[in-house]
């Protein structure tokens, strides 16, 4: 019992078998409602035509005749009258209708036992009254019998046909099945050919993109999981190296305070690395907190700007501002970051005595602001991966800068958060414009 549960093809034949049965009981219960009912309207119409039949006839010779050769196809017609015996077992109503004056179509008098009873008055053309029974049980046995052999050979040879055509239909499953088990072993290369077009096909097509992302994801946890640990194993090993070098007292007191600003140093690369794994995490989660605000975007970049002026002016950065009064509505705590990111990158791959230029367009649909520096610039190969997780376009450069290719990650995670869009246009050697893009909607504040 537990394995007819558990196996499809046995379900769909037990269906099939299951329909097939309710509709023999149904045809059963119908047929058998329409043997105590005969068809009264043709019953009527053939006995009214055949009592006009007789009546044709002359001879009474003949009339007697045929009445007996209509009798061995199971119809009894008998002249009768008012006191005819044969009267009294029917309905006293119907039956004096039959003879009342002005009568003249025939009368269904009666269904019993699989006989008809019609009655068919006399007329003003000498047709007498006749009764006509008809026993049409046979008839009923006949179609009943009929019935029942098609359904039984219906069902035996639609369960066979199914019980062949169910492995057919349970054959992509169970492929299905053997390939989500190679899966779950961790094999994720697994994929299923088919030529199905139907809704096999569809969710064989569904199960080969599930193994794609799932084997795309893998990857990207796979590097993840390699470049935290090469980001902190760095600074471990420096902040090792030192401290044990200070501790076996190798390293001359004048020289001392050098190595415990790099040991220092590498304590706040391992905090940055952190508190942006932190972040992102949050950002990847569904339930990270949106405040939404209304300020001044040129004002807050402005603020940005000046904060990281120790940066810029240490590199003799010239800082170019457009910025139109614009207010917007989200969160600003999170666009702030997306601000340092944006100006601290610019600042960091823009040489000495670069540019940068920060502008906001304005639109009834938008708000841009366009970040753009004149730095080395991003080769076009490299930019469609500059958002990914610890991507970095120059790693011996980007170390020696101290990024951990995070910042733009968590960018693109702020903005996505927003609804809003970032573009990069980028020439190597002419420098790199970030454009973001926020919509009215954005912008409006939530209900």
């Amino acid at each position: 019992m537990k394995m007819f549960r558990k196996s499809l093809r046995l379900r769909i034949v037990a269906t099939f078998i299951g329909i097939v049965l309710v509709s023999l009981i149904l045809s059963f219960m119908i047929n058998n409602g329409s043997q105590e009912k005969t068809p009264n309207r043709f019953m009527v119409t053939f006995a009214q035509d055949l009592a006009t039949l007789i009546n044709l006839i002359d001879d009474p010779e003949k009339v007697q005749s045929s009445l007996g050769i209509f009798a061995r196809y199971g119809l009894n017609i008998t002249p009768v009258n008012e006191q005819s015996e044969v009267l009294s077992s029917l309905p006293e109503d119907k039956v004096h209708s039959l003879f009342e004056a002005g009568t003249t179509d025939a009368i269904f008098l009666s269904s019993k036992d699989g006989v008809a009873t019609i009655g068919v008055p006399g007329t003003n053309e000498g047709i007498g009254t006749f009764l006509i029974q008809s026993d049409f049980s046979s008839l009923f046995h006949t179609l009943r019998n009929t019935l029942l052999t098609s359904l039984l050979t219906v069902l035996v040879i639609g369960s066979l046909l199914i019980l062949f055509m169910s492995g057919y239909i349970v054959k992509p499953i169970k492929r299905l099945t053997v390939a989500a088990k190679e899966m779950s072993s961790g094999d994720l290369s697994v994929r299923l050919k088919h030529n199905n077009q139907d809704e096999f096909g569809e969710l064989m097509e569904s199960f080969n993109h599930m193994a794609s992302e799932l084997q795309k994801i893998d990857s990207v946890r796979d590097d993840f999981v390699s470049n935290v640990s090469h980001e902190m194993q760095s600074p471990l090993t420096s902040i090792r190296g030192f401290t044990r070098a200070l501790q076996d007292g190798v390293i001359p007191l004048e020289e001392q305070k050098e190595h415990l600003d790099i040991i220092y140093e590498e304590t706040l690369r391992l905090s940055r690395l952190s508190d942006n794994l932190l972040r992102l995490a949050s950002l990847d989660s569904e339930h990270h907190p949106v405040h939404f605000t209304t300020f001044q975007v040129d004002e807050q970049l402005r603020r940005v700007i000046l904060l990281a002026e120790p940066q810029w002016a240490q590199k003799d950065i010239q800082i170019e501002l457009d910025l139109l009064p614009c207010e917007i509505t989200v969160d600003k705590d999170l666009f702030d970051q997306v601000w340092q990111n944006l100006i601290n990158n610019a600042i960091k791959y823009t040489g000495a005595q670069g540019i940068i230029h920060v502008e906001i367009e304005t639109s009834s649909s938008h708000v841009k602001v366009l970040i753009r520096d004149s730095g080395q610039g991003i080769p076009e190969e490299a930019l469609p991966y500059i958002f990914d997780r610890f991507y970095m376009v120059d790693k011996a450069r980007s170390s020696s800068l101290r990024g951990n290719g995070l910042g733009l990650s968590i960018v693109i995670k702020i903005l996505k958060l927003h609804q809003c869009t970032i573009d990069v246009e980028s020439e190597v050697g002419k420098g790199t414009q970030f454009i973001v893009t926020i919509p009215r909607s954005t912008i409006t504040p939530p209900s």
